[in-house]
């Protein structure tokens, strides 16, 4: 399990292929890797790999089966390019975002930045079949990174999230341009609450639902959002 909270940029150092798995050597910040151990999970860009080797000079490799590479963006990674990272959390650790399993649900892309000053706001393209888990200030991972989403258009396809300085620090968001691959984990308690309330609403209403989600629609509200908890609730 991860928390979300991104202990820092790591940078990859190398690329290597052979069959059907991609081994990559990533070189982390002084520290990181402290007491860490072959079989150690570590999120990189919100991704959960496994410690294969290990090496000086904070350097460790994990191998990545094709199923990972075809359902995240580390197929798009080369050498040098810089990816967040977090180590898997100890027992009692605090939970500073919220709990990420590393299982990438979809990729994403990002449509729009927005900076002034200290305000830095992604606007995230979102593939409709994921938007009914996706809620303004509800919890969502991106890139490994726990953000609360500021506003959601979904008649557009889109959620916006803003950065803090001290995320924008300690992440590879600032990086990110127009058009660039983003990996989404959608918070697991609303995801389950979601389904949970379709699936009654299918077994309730059969044929009927798509009618009342299309007369909900009309009047601006998301079906999915009638019984689901908030932030505090969870």
């Amino acid at each position: 399990m991860f928390t979300g909270i991104v202990q820092g940029v790591a940078r990859i150092k190398s690329v290597l292929d052979r069959e059907g798995i991609r081994t990559f050597e990533i070189a982390f910040p002084e520290g990181f890797c402290a007491d860490i151990q072959i079989g150690a999970s570590v999120a990189i860009d919100g991704v959960c790999l496994t410690v294969t080797q290990i090496e000086p000079d904070n350097r460790l490799f994990f191998d990545v089966m094709l199923q990972s590479l075809k359902i995240t963006t580390l197929a798009q990674y080369a050498v040098e390019d810089c990816v967040n990272a977090e180590r898997a959390a100890k027992d009692g650790a605090e939970i500073g975002g919220h709990p990420l399993s590393g299982h990438v649900d979809f990729t994403a892309s990002v449509m729009q930045v927005r900076q002034d000053a200290n305000n830095y706001c992604m606007r995230i393209a979102v593939p409709k079949e994921a938007l009914r888990y996706v809620f303004a200030k509800g919890y969502i991972a991106v890139n490994g990174a726990s953000l609360t989403v500021s506003e959601v258009n979904k008649s557009e396809g889109w959620f916006e999230v803003w950065l803090i300085p001290e995320t924008r620090r300690m992440t590879v968001f600032e990086y990110k341009t127009v058009g660039d691959q983003l990996n989404i984990e959608i918070e697991r308690a609303t995801q389950v609450v979601v389904d949970t309330v379709r699936e009654c609403l299918e077994d309730r209403l059969g044929t009927l639902l798509p009618a009342l989600e299309a007369l909900l629609a009309q009047q601006g509200v998301d079906i999915n959002t009638l019984t689901l908890p908030t932030n505090k609730d969870m």
